[in-house]
């Protein structure tokens, strides 16, 4: 195992208070870290050069496919924000500690961390070799609020104007 912390790291797909969910079953929580290629080359290579170890240490050299290793080219992926990076999809069963620029706790109605903001974040990569397959996976342990980002996301929302006001003298049935 190889704990790693990535610096300034743009999240995505934040699932940090409660599980996520897929095919409408619980996963756990997780979060996709961004790493941009040029600015942060060097995380890129810190987690490059831990998966190359791992691999050579767990999996005897194994030849794993691209989609069976945590971190991933962003420019192959179709979602906003991810060209010009890599991406780190760390999950766990178990709540990630996860706190404030000042390192206090914040909760889900805190409002931050969520996804397009930047973070710091606590990771363990490590080596699966069982009967699931031979793969590298990141372990989400904590998060840090870094600072704000443009949300991810269609940032829909309802107004007053989407309604027509209507008393209780009028039918129920307003089809």
């Amino acid at each position: 195992m190889s704990k790693i912390i990535l610096k300034n790291v743009r999240i995505s797909f934040a699932s940090l208070f409660n599980k996520a969910t897929y095919n409408g079953e619980e996963t756990g929580f997780e979060g996709t870290f961004l790493i941009n290629k040029e600015d942060q080359a060097d995380q890129a290579e810190t987690i490059q050069n831990a998966i190359k170890d791992l691999i050579k240490t767990n999996l005897k050299s194994a030849k794993l496919q691209p989609d069976k290793i945590c971190l991933r080219d962003g420019d192959l992926v179709e979602y906003d924000g991810y060209a010009d990076h890599f991406s780190i999809k760390a999950s766990s069963k178990k709540r990630p500690l996860v706190i404030d620029r000042d390192k206090a706790p914040l909760v889900e109605e805190d409002g931050r961390p969520y996804s397009g903001c930047y973070v710091n974040a606590s990771v363990e990569l490590w080596a699966q070799d069982n009967n699931y397959g031979k793969r590298i996976n990141a372990t989400l342990l904590a998060v840090q609020f870094f600072k704000d980002g443009e949300p991810f996301g269609d940032n829909s929302s309802g107004s007053l104007s989407d309604f027509d006001a209507f008393g209780d003298d009028d039918s129920d049935d307003v089809f």
